[in-house]
């Protein structure tokens, strides 16, 4: 039984770096996956997938829902690990939905929690404009994708919270704290 935990959290919140150290300080039993990453990875590989992800990243809006579904249902199928993290997803309603109705006929793979790494507006902005990855990351690009997650929030945060899963970690303290908090609450969990 393959153990999923969802890792939700703005732009900026530190989310993929926090889940990359626990798989790495974890390497023998928690694999990472990163949406963003996956969706990168197929934008670089220069495929027609890759040119449709790239046409609505590129621009801060959401990749749609088959292609993102797709993508993350393959990684975890494929994953080495029993454990797995996947950060950046669900990003909407529709996502969070889509992935419910599939984890329901799936009895190999159970979400086990869906971890919210909560930082400000102020301090989301401060990192990602502070980090200039690529050319997303810019001041009119970070109020669209900051729109694009708080939007859908709230509906995400009350759906998990009525199945008992959904955790909160303040994500404003050291990365040290913050990797503590969630290793040790994932471990709680497994």
């Amino acid at each position: 039984m393959k153990k999923l935990f969802l890792i939700i959290g703005a732009p900026g919140s530190g989310k993929t770096t926090d889940a990359e150290i626990i798989a790495k300080y974890n390497g023998n039993s928690i694999v990472h996956y990163s949406t963003g990453d996956l969706l990168r990875a197929e934008i670089a590989s220069g495929s027609e997938l890759g040119k449709t992800i790239e046409s609505f990243t590129s621009k801060g809006n959401l990749v749609p829902l088959n292609i993102v579904i797709d993508t993350i249902i393959s990684a975890i199928k494929s994953a080495d690990k029993d454990v797995i993290l996947i950060d950046g997803f669900p990003r909407s309603v529709e996502q969070m939905e889509a992935l419910d109705k599939i984890l329901k006929g799936e009895k190999d793979i159970e979400l086990v929690s869906v971890i919210e790494v909560e930082v400000s507006e102020d301090v989301a902005k401060d990192r990602v404009l502070g980090r200039a990855r690529g050319a997303d990351d810019n001041e009119e690009v970070f109020y669209n994708r900051m729109k694009v997650y708080t939007e859908p929030l709230k509906d995400i945060q009350d759906f998990y919270t009525q199945k008992g899963i959904l955790k909160k970690i303040n994500g404003e303290r050291t990365i040290e704290e913050i990797v503590g908090d969630m290793e040790s609450f994932i471990k709680s969990k497994i």
